[in-house]
């Protein structure tokens, strides 16, 4: 590990004027962060610590019913906040399914919505990464890439992104707020992340020295807390990353869908919300062939990028899960294994 400076400032302004300088870091909860200085991956000149700064790790209601969390908020907390859990089921569900309890209690929000790709050629420095340094080519392109992107890949890079929270949240049209040098600014989640493209290197929006503060579940999105759940396949039940993931949310009436929210996990290097999947939803009964052919749509566009294809069918069968445990109704509790693919589609209303 490279030697750094270390910074503890007293308040965001402080904290966005320090990370101005090129080649600092901001440090949160760290789950993430430090594992990449450890094996060379990172190498920051300075860390400006944001667990000192006060504000950032409230979840409040406002106003007009959107919720706001701020982004020191840890995970777990977030996740057994009694009310938030009623209002956002399928957020909570995503939570839980992440990482193990122990990096939940440590993990941010606002870290979570920057972690970096796990794909194993970014992690190595001996490999060819254009993420990790740009115009050296992309060794997953040509090696172990099975578990890599089926949308939105480039030539480029096709490593995924690998947060569970972000799935539900893009769904449910959370709002990222920013603040940097040149003052504050919110950004829809599903515009947050950028696809690879021809410069793989710059992963979201953010530019030197913006920090995210808070992020914002409107109010609507409560709407759909009675039909909402996030499906989770892994290799191992437990501490690890999606192959896929599905978050679907339907609200209904008179036994037809009014309208859904349906976004894909581990297809591609940003969180990918269906939104034509969503609108040909509308009007249907909540029955497998309205199902199959939402996962269809959402699928559409997906071509393997390696040894990969098995990963098409596998993220359509996903979303058709997700749909139907949600059309069943969400769970009065969470799961015993949140996200399971193999939990009993029936379910109890959520109230």
């Amino acid at each position: 590990m490279n030697r750094f400076d270390y910074v503890r400032p007293r308040t965001v302004a402080e904290a966005v004027a320090a990370a101005a300088v090129p080649g600092s870091a901001y440090l949160a909860g760290g789950t993430n962060l430090l594992d990449l200085m450890k094996i060379g991956v990172a190498r920051p000149d300075r860390l400006i610590d944001l667990n000192y700064l006060p504000g950032l790790d409230v979840i409040e209601t406002l106003p007009d019913g959107a919720v706001r969390i701020g982004t020191q908020v840890r995970n777990a907390d977030l996740a057994h906040d009694r009310d938030f859990r009623e209002r956002f089921p399928a957020v909570a569900e995503a939570l839980l399914s992440g990482a193990s309890a122990q990096l939940r209690n440590a993990a941010t929000v606002g870290g979570n919505l920057l972690q970096r790709t796990r794909c194993a050629y970014f992690q190595d420095t001996a490999s060819a990464c254009n993420r990790r340094s740009p115009g050296s080519g992309c060794d997953a392109l040509g090696g172990e890439n099975r578990l890599h992107a089926v949308l939105g890949w480039s030539e480029h890079c096709i490593a995924t992104h690998p947060s569970d929270f972000c799935v539900p949240l893009v769904a449910l049209g959370a709002v990222v707020e920013i603040e940097g040098p040149q003052g504050r600014r919110e950004i829809s989640l599903s515009d947050f992340h950028l696809l690879p493209g021809t410069t793989p290197e710059r992963e979201s929006v953010l530019t030197p020295g913006e920090l995210i503060v808070a992020l914002r579940l409107p109010a609507d999105a409560a709407g759909f807390a009675a039909h909402a759940r996030y499906v989770k396949l892994r290799e191992r039940t437990s501490y690890a990353f999606a192959v896929v993931s599905a978050a679907a949310a339907l609200r209904m009436e008179g036994g037809r869908i009014v309208e859904a929210r349906l976004a894909l996990g581990g297809v591609a290097a940003k969180p990918w919300r269906a939104e034509a999947a969503e609108a040909a939803l509308a009007g249907c009964l909540p029955d497998a062939d309205a199902f199959r052919r939402a996962a269809d749509v959402a699928l559409e566009a997906a071509r393997a990028s390696g040894d990969n294809a098995f990963k098409i069918g596998l993220a359509r069968r996903i979303a058709i899960r997700a749909l139907t445990l949600a059309a069943a109704g969400t769970p009065e509790r969470t799961p015993a294994l949140p996200a399971s693919p193999f939990a009993p589609i029936t379910g109890g209303l959520h109230v």
